[in-house]
């Protein structure tokens, strides 16, 4: 396999070994970006020359003795909605293209106390809700030309997939690590929400936005998620509580675990392709030792109907500052969702967090029963994009039925992963979900890591790209 397709963690084994060079690999890198990036829009801005000096940095403290773990000297990147001090984080939208942050994030930040270079940053829907500003570049899906590549971390998922990353950060706030995972056929992790730090990432819904990783292994995920989870004073919403050994436990199997499946949710507003390939998986864990439960998870698709109301309202807060003063600068999308939240009342906002509430309590009762819930990650492979315009505003009752598989757990905050589980009749990914109890990322990752090890879809090369 050539090197650019390569695990991260594999690649990370060499730089520790000294046998492969972090300055040569980020060379490598840069080049495979220059040659591919205007065919498939994955970066925003390529950090060139701050990666080539921190790739220097890293060889030499490598050289030293100075070895800081599986992320040094490893060339990633990340969204264009977390901070970068003294590069520019244009959150996909014109109203943004000047804005040059004067402090990192705190996942980036993180990522470069753990000594990974940091390539550039990722394209993404306009403020990561559903529309692409239409003055600005669209990722392109390596599977398949003019396909969806996922909501607003596309670029995240294109740059993994199209090996212009060995790993990548992503944002959630109904799917949107899950659905880049799943289009590009690659893993995301939605962590419990709270558990990574959004200070520094430009907002959608505050009371919803997840932070985590989409890299092309399970193992890889859980290296960037033990790298950026833990608590942040900075962010109001972040979780005291220590993360758990996610690398320590990857070998622990699915043996004994009890895991749930609803066929009915599994099927509700999804392509048959991708339920048939959900109950398949369940079947393959069944096999690896796991005893599949019947369960019923049909309502959670009542919270569906309220995202788009939570979401516009805190975005209206989020946006204050800018809009409608600079309405014209918006994109379609997401100015329609701005103009909407003057509608939303006071009860409109209250009703979303009750039921925001009991979707909680019924994901609780569920996994007192179960160890795991398992659904799809995404309800349709990557579709043409004529069938989902860029520009193109949703309306509320399309909204809801297309994030019944995502949003839900954006309510309730438990965690989730998404891992390729299968090829469609157009050779498609398929997208896996898991979802766990709050801080069970580590049961999440052992399962999805025993059934990756169990299946091929994880060594597949997109497409267009295969030689």
């Amino acid at each position: 396999m050539d090197i650019e397709f390569e695990s991260l963690a594999n690649v990370a084994d060499q730089i520790k070994k000294k046998t492969l060079s972090p300055v040569e690999l980020t060379e490598l890198m840069l080049q495979r970006i220059a040659s591919l990036n205007p065919d498939y829009h994955a970066y925003t801005t390529i950090c060139e020359k701050p990666a080539l000096d921190q790739a220097k940095k890293a060889a030499d403290e490598i050289q030293k003795g100075h070895y800081l773990g599986p992320l040094h000297g490893v060339p990633i990147a990340v969204k264009d909605l977390f901070q970068t001090e003294g590069i520019p984080t244009t959150c996909a939208s014109i109203v943004k293209r000047n804005w040059i942050p004067d402090h990192d994030a705190t996942v980036v930040q993180k990522l470069k106390e753990a000594g990974a270079i940091i390539l550039g940053k990722l394209n993404m829907t306009e403020f990561a809700l559903s529309g692409y500003h239409p003055d600005l570049p669209v990722p392109q899906n390596p599977w398949g030309k003019n396909r969806w590549a996922g909501v607003s971390s596309s670029g995240s998922g294109v740059a993994t997939a199209a090996g212009l990353a060995f790993g990548t950060l992503g944002s959630d706030t109904g799917g949107s690590i899950r659905y880049p995972a799943a289009a590009n056929g690659v893993v995301g992790i939605k962590p419990t929400f709270g558990r990574v730090s959004t200070h520094g990432a430009f907002p959608l819904a505050y009371s919803l936005d997840h932070i985590g990783p989409i890299t092309r292994r399970v193992e890889d995920a859980a290296i960037l998620l033990q790298t950026i989870a833990g608590f942040d004073p900075k962010d109001n919403f972040s979780m005291r509580s220590a993360p758990d050994d996610y690398l320590g436990k990857l070998q622990s199997g699915v043996k004994g675990l009890r895991i749930g499946i609803d066929e009915t949710y599994c099927a509700t507003d999804a392509h048959p392709e991708v339920t048939s390939a959900v109950v398949s998986a369940a079947s393959l864990l069944e096999q690896l030792g796991a005893k599949i439960v019947p369960v019923s998870m049909i309502d959670v698709l009542e919270v569906c109907p309220h995202w788009g109301a939570v979401v516009a309202a805190e975005a209206a807060v989020a946006h204050q500052d800018m809009f409608p003063d600079q309405a014209d600068d918006y994109g379609p999308v997401f100015r329609a969702t701005l103009e909407a939240a003057a509608s939303i009342s006071g009860a409109d906002y209250s009703k979303a967090r009750l039921a925001a509430a009991k979707t909680k309590m019924i994901f609780d009762t569920l996994l007192t029963d179960v160890d795991l819930l398992l659904c799809p990650g995404s309800p349709l492979p990557a579709m043409p994009l004529e069938e989902f315009p860029p520009t193109q505003v949703l309306p509320p009752e399309a909204v809801a039925a297309f994030v019944g598989f995502t949003a839900p757990m954006n309510f309730s905050g438990h965690p989730t992963i998404s891992v390729p589980c299968g090829l469609s009749s157009e050779n498609l990914p398929l997208g896996l979900q898991l979802v766990a109890q709050y801080n069970d990322e580590a049961l999440l990752i052992a399962a999805a890591h025993a059934y990756e090890r169990a299946t091929p879809w994880h060594t597949y090369i997109p497409t267009q790209l295969q030689s």
